[in-house]
């Protein structure tokens, strides 16, 4: 057993066609390292779908459900109801991957906007959390958080300290995975060192943003050791520290039993 036991990834897109012939196979792997809790996050209803059904088959996994901002023109007239009757699956958790992406030249706010909106509605009504997804949109969705008032993370965090520390104000938490270990990433150290490890959980966002000592393969959950020990670093805690908080502040706000 791996001395890592106890890692829970709270952002996982195990649905990816890169695990289809093998998904079996992966997700005991995972197991068998020691990660003991798997969120699957979902970007569209038919991913939604899947995730409800990976979490019904395998008893270490989650799922959340949602529309990711990418998949915002796609939708049909009742997506935001089939949404609602799928959240009420016994092991969906949160309602995610949703929130804002305006990394491309022309970021789609017109439709983007309303349908963070209507997920953050949806989630506020079933007193459930969520999983937002902020790519260059820091203002925007900081200013929506704070209309609506979530539980739940930011997935990935990217923006600044002050950010964060807005975030962390509201009582939401910031998902940190493989992109803290990258050379470039002295934004997200800085976000570590600040705000309170209470304030942090662990994501892979599997099968991208491998740790530096995985690059180039695909991102899995039991990639996240390097992560932790980097974390324990940054706190000055032990890497048994980290993972004790981090999983516990995963169970909390998720409600994973």
């Amino acid at each position: 057993m791996s001395n890592y036991f106890g890692i829970i990834d709270t952002h996982a897109h195990y649905d990816d066609e890169v695990f289809a012939a093998e998904l079996d196979r992966v997700l005991n792997t995972q197991k068998e390292h020691g990660i003991v809790g798997i969120i699957e996050n979902s970007s569209d209803l038919p991913s939604s779908e899947r995730s409800v059904a990976m979490a019904a088959k395998y008893d270490f996994v989650w799922a959340a459900v949602g529309v990711h901002p990418q998949e915002a023109e796609k939708l049909p007239e009742n997506w935001l109801g089939r949404i609602a009757e799928l959240a009420k699956a016994p092991k969906v958790v949160a309602i995610g991957e949703i929130g804002l992406d305006y990394y491309y030249p022309e970021p789609q706010k017109e439709s983007e906007i309303p349908v963070f909106e209507a997920q953050l509605a949806l989630a506020r009504d079933l007193n459930m959390p969520i999983q937002v997804h902020d790519r260059d949109a820091h203002g925007d969705v900081l200013e929506l958080l704070k209309k609506y008032r979530p539980s739940g993370t930011v997935h990935r965090f990217s923006g600044s300290p002050e950010m964060a520390a807005e975030v962390v104000k509201l009582g939401m938490v910031l998902g940190i995975g493989g992109a803290l270990t990258y050379k470039n990433a002295k934004k997200e150290r800085a976000v570590v060192e600040r705000v309170p490890l209470e304030s942090i959980i662990l994501e892979t966002d599997c099968p991208y943003l491998a740790p530096t000592q995985y690059r180039g393969k695909v991102s899995t959950s039991d990639m996240l050791p390097p992560v932790v020990d980097l974390i324990a670093e940054l706190k000055g805690e032990t890497p048994e520290k980290v993972i004790e908080v981090t999983s516990e502040t995963a169970r909390r706000v998720f409600g994973l039993r």
